[in-house]
């Protein structure tokens, strides 16, 4: 199994775009899957960073029992 980690976003934490764009890359590699609960995502970051991940996710209104794509952003799909 890879523990790759996620990239630090800034000082303060993980904005929630830079997360959901981390988090797409994961699914595309198929890391994770977009099935997952959003907890398993604290495999792949530093613990000292999943304090802020967590505060960014609550402030978003998102549960650590919530799937991973309901966290990714709107997709866009080019075959419909």
């Amino acid at each position: 199994m890879s523990t790759s980690t996620l990239a630090p976003r800034h000082i303060f934490g993980y904005s929630l775009t830079a997360l959901q764009d981390e988090v797409r890359q994961l699914v595309e590699k198929g890391t994770v899957s977009r099935h997952q609960p959003i907890y398993v995502l604290c495999q792949y970051i530093p613990p000292r960073e999943w304090v802020c991940v967590e505060r960014e996710l609550e402030r978003s209104d998102f549960l650590l029992r919530d799937q991973i794509g309901d966290l990714m952003a709107a997709e866009r799909w080019d075959n419909d």
